[in-house]
Formats: structure tokens, sequence, C-alpha cells
């Protein structure tokens, strides 16, 4: 069998890269569905979070529901887009909280972040 030449897509190769992509889309889901349903259920780290930034509770159930909602879009084929866009700015605030006013580490965020801007760039539409 010969091979594909350097950077030519294949057939396999997109598969390949369709699996990769959904593999980030469901983990990320993940994690913005506990990390939403956190904020939105009140646990109480997440209380004193948003209590330390200083905007008051509402913006914990906002920042919860947008989390909730990107995730839910990451899994719906046509929306993941939107929805990574949206944690994509959701991230980029957590971020600069964590650097300007909550301290400790930015890490996971970032992470986030970077994960969430990958899926937008790859399901941007055409």
């Amino acid at each position: 069998m010969a091979s594909a030449a350097p950077g030519k897509i294949t057939a396999e190769s997109g598969k390949g890269r369709a699996i990769l992509l959904w593999t980030l889309q469901i983990l990320a889901a993940l994690a913005f569905l506990a990390a939403g349903g956190s904020k939105l259920a009140g646990a109480a780290p997440m209380v004193a979070e948003f209590g330390k930034l200083g905007f008051g509770q509402w913006f914990r159930y906002l920042t919860g529901i947008l989390e909730v909602a990107g995730a839910i879009a990451l899994l719906v084929p046509g929306y993941a887009f939107y929805g990574a866009s949206l944690l994509v700015a959701v991230m980029a605030g957590a971020v600069i909280a964590h650097l300007a006013i909550l301290g400790g580490s930015p890490v996971a965020a970032i992470v986030l972040l970077l994960v969430t801007g990958t899926i937008a760039y790859l399901r941007k539409p055409r």
C-alpha cells in the first residue's frame, strides 16, 4: 500500500481528525457540564470564589448557564463552533479573573481556553 504524501488529507486522516475532534468536544463538554453544574447548584467553593470576585452571585449563575449552554452546544453537530466560541470567551474571563483578582493557578482555565479555541478553529463554518 502506498502512503500518502506528507500534508495530503486522505479519508483515513480525515476520519482520525474527526474522532480526535469529537473526543475533545466530549471531554470539554463533560468538564463544562461539571463546572457549570457546580456553579448552578451553589457549591460552597463556587459561592466563595464568586463572592471574592465582587460582582454578586448573579454572575455565578450567569457563568454556570453559559458553561452548561456551551457544553450542550459542543455536542450538537452544527453548533460546536458557537459553543466553543462562547466557552473561549468564558475561559478568557476566567484567566483574567484568576490573574487579577482570585489568585491561584490559572492553568486549568488556560488549558480549557486552548482546548475550546482549538475546537472553535477546527469547527469554524466554511
